[in-house]
C-alpha cells in the first residue's frame, strides 16, 4: 500500500513541531506540508491533495470547523483528524457531523496518534480491496456500529504495558507529585526503569486522563515532556494547550 500524505494544520508553530516529529517516527505516512493558518491550509490542500489532514480547531484566522464543512461540501478525497483543546460536546458534534475520522484531544500523545493512523491505514485498505460492499463490510469499516464492550468485561492493556510497573508509576506520581512534575528519565530512575520504557507508561497513563503532560522548553536542548497526577481539583483549563 503507498504511503499516506499527511498534512499538519496548526497555528502553534511548537505543537506543530511535536506533531511533525511524531508523524516521522510512522514509517507509512509522508508527512507533505505544514500550515500555520487556514487560509495556508486551503492553499496546501489544493495543491499537495493530501490523503489525511491533522486539524486544529482554534485559529486566528477562524475555525477548524468552517475548513472540515468547506472540504465535505466540496467532496475532498481529503480526510480529516481533528487534534484540539475544545472539549466542548457542540464541538465534538459539528466534528462528527462533519465527518471526522478522529477526533483526539490535546495535549497529543504518540501512542494517541499512531493508533489513529493505522486504523486509517487499514480503513484505506480495506476500501482499496472491494468491490462491493455487503452489511458486514460496512459495520467493519464504520466502527461506531460495533457492539460496545459490557461494563464487567476487565480492561485490556495495550501491548508493551504491564499491570505491575504501571502500578508502580501510578505510585510515584500519586505520592511524590512535585511541583515542577516528573521527566520520564527521572520516573524511571526512581522505579528502576529506562528513561524509554518510563516514558512509553507516563504518554499511557496521559492517553487514559490519569496524568496531564507539559512541554518545558529550556533555553537549550530539545523539548522536555513533565508528566503531574490529575487530582479531581485541577483545573482542566489549566491544560488545554499544553
Amino acid at each position: 500500500m503507498k504511503s499516506i500524505r499527511l498534512l499538519i494544520v496548526e497555528d502553534d508553530r511548537q505543537i506543530a513541531e511535536i506533531q511533525r516529529r511524531f508523524v516521522e517516527r510512522v514509517d507509512y505516512v509522508e508527512l507533505c506540508g505544514i500550515a500555520h493558518s487556514l487560509a495556508d491550509a486551503r492553499d496546501q490542500i489544493d495543491v499537495l491533495k493530501p490523503d489525511l489532514v491533522l486539524l486544529d480547531v482554534y485559529f486566528p484566522d477562524g475555525s477548524g470547523l468552517d475548513l472540515l464543512r468547506e472540504l465535505r461540501a466540496g467532496d475532498s478525497a481529503t480526510d480529516v483528524i481533528l487534534i484540539t483543546a475544545a472539549k466542548e460536546v457542540d464541538t465534538l458534534r459539528s466534528a462528527l457531523r462533519g465527518g471526522v475520522f478522529d477526533y483526539i484531544l490535546k495535549p497529543l500523545v504518540f501512542e494517541r496518534l499512531q493508533e489513529a493512523l493505522q486504523r486509517y491505514r487499514t480503513h484505506l485498505s480495506a476500501l482499496e480491496r472491494l468491490d462491493n460492499v455487503a452489511q458486514k463490510e460496512v459495520d467493519a469499516l464504520l466502527p461506531r456500529t460495533q457492539p460496545e464492550p459490557t461494563q464487567d468485561a476487565s480492561p485490556r492493556l495495550p501491548k508493551g504495558i504491564d499491570a505491575l510497573t504501571l502500578d508502580k508509576i501510578r505510585d510515584v506520581l500519586r505520592h511524590n507529585d512535585g511541583c515542577d512534575g516528573w521527566s520520564a528519565e527521572a520516573a524511571g530512575a526512581e522505579i528502576g526503569a529506562s528513561r524509554t520504557t518510563a516514558r512509553r507508561y507516563l504518554e499511557h497513563l496521559v492517553s487514559a486522563g490519569e496524568l496531564s503532560a507539559e512541554v518545558n522548553y529550556g533555553a537549550v536542548g530539545r523539548p522536555e515532556r513533565r508528566y503531574r497526577w490529575v487530582t479531581r481539583d485541577t483545573d482542566p483549563t489549566a491544560r488545554e494547550k499544553a
